[in-house]
């Protein structure tokens, strides 16, 4: 593994291999733990203007229960009246 120029960039050289009739590049397990991708993550590839490609790994949406998880007495607010419109029954 070679250190790129900018500090705590790495570069790793790979081959480009045929996966039935695509192309597929392995990604070393080091890169993998640096960008949080593992088996099954879903990525974005752009490939940039100067050819480079640059692989964005897609952020994972919560689930309801993470989501739930975050909710504390603290961060809640009181019940919000809005008041009546129209014909409502109460």
């Amino acid at each position: 593994m070679e250190r790129n120029r900018n500090e705590g960039e790495l570069s790793m050289r790979t081959t480009v291999q045929k996966w039935g009739n695509s192309l597929g590049i392995r990604i070393p397990s080091q890169i993998a733990e640096k960008i949080a991708v593992s088996q099954g993550s879903e990525v974005d590839l752009i490939v940039a203007y100067d050819h480079s490609l640059i692989v964005m790994p897609k952020k994972k949406k919560p689930t309801l229960e993470e989501l739930l998880a975050q909710c504390q007495p603290e961060n809640r607010h009181d019940e919000i009246d809005f008041g009546v419109e129209g014909k409502e029954l109460l």
